[in-house]
């Protein structure tokens, strides 16, 4: 086995580990804060080496390679969002947006293309999802960018849906796009969806509960990741 593919598999397998690790544990504790960076340095790692596959192997390049800029360009928004960065991560909120919006856009005309076509329409979901995250990202980015820096709520809630949809990206990567390397007894698709929504349904809890909800009202975190009384 090629040694990239087992830098994919290994970054693959502790991303999945720690994100769901860090959705589950108790926010802003050193479990969640610890094992947040363990996902984004994993994901990041495993996103690289999925688009460097996906690109120099031909393996489905189509739904890979923006799955790959998509996730690298979640987890680094989230990050930054609530965590300091070196000093010449200032230059990276226009590129990342920018990338965010081209990939978003991109895969909105393939997805329709691939949704009209005759052949793997199933591949347009995926890449519609893609764009609508991207577009609505790269949105999120514009207002930012003329805007203050956030604070309490609003800045939670970005940070959460990033790191979550990154973990979707992963979880639904594995458990469905490579359902056929889980051992045939559990390779059951109901069972499989399972991790998949349950990411989905705990992102949307947590964003009730703090946007709607407001029962984090009066709460932020700090540059280290930790929640304080604003």
């Amino acid at each position: 086995m090629p040694p990239i593919y087992i830098v994919h598999i290994v970054a693959g397998t502790l991303g999945l580990l720690s994100g769901y690790l860090a959705l589950y544990s108790v926010k802003g504790l050193s479990l969640h804060r610890k094992s947040g960076m363990v996902f984004v340095y994993t994901m990041l790692t495993m996103a690289i080496a999925g688009t460097t596959i996906a690109a120099t192997r031909n393996v489905a390049p189509q739904v890979n390679i923006p799955a790959g800029l998509l996730t690298s360009y979640l987890v680094i928004t989230s990050l930054m969002t609530v965590r300091p960065l070196p000093w010449w991560s200032r230059f990276l909120p226009t590129p990342l947006m920018l990338l965010a919006f081209i990939v978003g856009c991109t895969n909105l005309v393939f997805g329709i293309r691939t949704l009209a076509g005759s052949q793997m329409r199933w591949a347009g979901i995926p890449l519609l999802l893609f764009a609508t995250v991207g577009i609505l990202g790269a949105l999120g980015d514009f207002k930012l960018l003329r805007s203050a820096p956030l604070r309490g709520a609003p800045r939670i809630v970005r940070h959460l849906w990033r790191m979550s949809f990154a973990l979707f990206i992963a979880a639904l990567s594995f458990f469905i796009g490579q359902a056929k390397v889980i051992p045939q007894p559990i390779r059951i698709m109901p069972v499989l969806v399972l991790p998949v929504l349950a990411v989905l349904v705990t992102m949307l809890y947590w964003l009730w509960r703090i946007r709607f909800r407001r029962s984090l009202q009066g709460l932020t975190i700090t540059g280290g990741g930790v929640l304080t009384k604003l």
